[in-house]
């Protein structure tokens, strides 16, 4: 990627229904640039798709969570298998020192994050757990 994708997908980051004509005056060049740099970072993977992220108003009553596992030794793909059966799951993410696997979760509820991280403690294979609560988000920049 060179600065012009970097500026493109920037961008988009920051608001996905940008036009591609807006774009283009924006970042000064051709639409018809615009337009194969755009296909070019789509079919390399660059760019994988167009979504929405949620504001605070959506998220009010979900509650979040991050969730710190230990895993013993070749446990790992059966951890992972019943974690990604869980629809309170949102991301897994492999880490490495003290902690196997970082864990996020969402929730309607106390009651239903509750019995998320009770069913994700007592999973075969999990050495031990450790669980953050989220409590407010002070900056967001993920893509």
């Amino acid at each position: 990627m060179d600065d012009l994708d970097r500026n493109i997908v920037a961008l988009l980051s920051q608001d996905a229904r940008t036009s591609i004509a807006v774009l283009a005056r924006r970042l000064k060049v051709a639409r018809s640039t615009l337009q194969a740099r755009l296909e070019r970072l789509e079919t390399s993977g660059a760019i994988a798709g167009y979504t929405l992220r949620l504001g605070d108003a959506a998220r009010l009553g979900r509650i979040r969570a991050t969730v710190l596992l230990a895993i013993e030794p070749r446990s790992q793909p059966a951890v992972l298998s019943r974690l990604k059966s869980m629809p309170q799951v949102e991301r897994i993410h492999t880490t490495s020192g003290r902690i196997d696997l970082l864990v996020q979760i969402v929730s309607g509820s106390t009651a239903e994050l509750d019995e998320a991280l009770d069913r994700i403690g007592a999973l075969d294979g999990v050495r031990s757990s450790e669980s953050l609560i989220h409590l407010t988000t002070k900056m967001d920049r993920a893509v």
